[in-house]
């Protein structure tokens, strides 16, 4: 039985998704599955980009990581986004390598892993102009140092040095290759001091895509797994969006013209016509922003949102004749876009906002449904 409110998670889109970011690239893929694999699934999602060819799994948060190893994913993962309540002693039980983005950070996985009786994986971020995380460039001797020491003692194994780019989707910006040489003179830094870190990389979906030239051992594809270009002006680059969700029509109506509908009657009928409630709203991550503005599919048809998008429901007009449609027939609120219906991206520019928020903000009663790579 369907969910009155469904997301459909293709994972053969996914697969493929990954061979095209190894095939554009030319490197190693890491599959970024934070933010609950942005909407479709972390633990699906990984598996799926793993045995498709990703080599290790990226997560924002520790707690993320550990969710990762609980579903089974034993392949390399690596967090690094952290805070003072971050638990880096399970991180370093379980092998999740934790990339620091200070000295202070650094010295608390060092004291983690002396406590655990146990070497961790690091790896270190190096804020190379982004100016969000990463080491800070006067902080930057006092981390080499540090890491050099608690290297030499074993508290820690340097596996990673990576940075984040400001411009990967504008793919020509001239910051894109300062960065690249920033990192590279870090990465000099590190070699001075004794060490060797096992993987440099730099380049997000975007770079991954449009910029091979960009050093690195392997790219972090996060948007582009899941099929959504970062770089709309150029394309899709062959990218299958994975996620389709639908609602079940669930009230149809009579509406007399002069009528309003929804809160504050944003919209009047201007003739006799037919509504369709679709038992979804803002809770599941339909933004309130698009009230009066988009539209659903339903066998082949467009039709719009008309009034305000509440909480748990919206209302779309059928027209006069009712469209044929039926309660109980399912509308396609977004889509891959193949056959005419709405997208993701569609969406993000009626509120002026990333596909990227449309995607995670999917939440609430959403069921997730899955297509499997070895289903028929």
């Amino acid at each position: 039985m369907a969910a009155a409110v469904e997301a459909t998670i293709d994972l053969r889109a996914i697969a493929h998704n990954v061979g095209v970011v190894r095939e554009r690239s030319g490197a190693d893929v890491m599959a970024v599955v934070k933010a609950d694999g942005y909407g479709h699934g972390a633990v699906p999602v990984a598996r799926t980009a793993l045995a498709a060819g990703a080599v290790e799994v990226g997560v924002a948060t520790i707690a993320e990581a550990l969710a990762l190893r609980q579903g089974g994913i034993a392949a390399p993962v690596v967090a690094w986004l952290h805070t003072s309540q971050s638990d880096f002693a399970a991180a370093i039980r379980t092998g999740v390598e934790v990339v620091v983005s200070s000295p202070r950070q650094l010295a608390a996985v060092v004291a983690a892993a002396r406590a655990v009786g146990r070497s961790a994986e690091v790896g270190v971020k190096v804020d190379t102009g982004l100016n969000r995380g990463g080491v800070a460039p006067d902080e930057w001797p006092t981390t080499v140092d540090l890491l050099a020491r608690s290297t030499a003692e074993r508290s820690v194994t340097l596996r990673t040095m990576m940075s984040h780019l400001a411009w990967a989707d504008e793919p020509g910006h001239p910051g894109n290759d300062e960065q690249a040489r920033c990192l590279g003179d870090r990465e000099q830094d590190l070699r001075r001091a004794g060490l060797r870190p096992q993987r440099v990389h730099l380049a997000n979906s975007a770079a991954a895509l449009t910029r091979r030239d960009l050093p690195g051992d392997l790219v972090r594809a996060g948007i582009a797994i899941y099929g959504r270009t970062p770089v709309p002006a150029l394309g899709d680059f062959d990218l299958i969006p994975a996620m389709t969700l639908t609602a079940e029509i669930s009230l149809i109506k009579n509406v007399l013209a002069g009528q309003g509908i929804s809160y504050g009657h944003t919209w009047t009928a201007p003739r006799d016509t037919v509504v369709a409630l679709l038992p979804c709203g803002y809770a599941d991550g339909v933004p309130r922003l698009l009230s009066n503005q988009f539209e659903v599919w339903i066998d082949g048809r467009r039709y719009p949102n008309v009034g305000r998008v509440c909480m748990d429901q919206f209302a779309i007009e059928l027209g006069p004749d009712g469209g044929g449609v039926t309660e109980g027939d399912r509308a396609v609120l977004f889509g891959a876009g193949a056959h005419g219906e709405p997208t993701a991206l569609d969406w993000a520019r009626l509120c002026g906002t990333i596909d990227y928020e449309i995607l995670t903000g999917v939440r609430g009663r959403r069921v997730r449904r899955y297509l499997d790579v070895l289903a028929d």
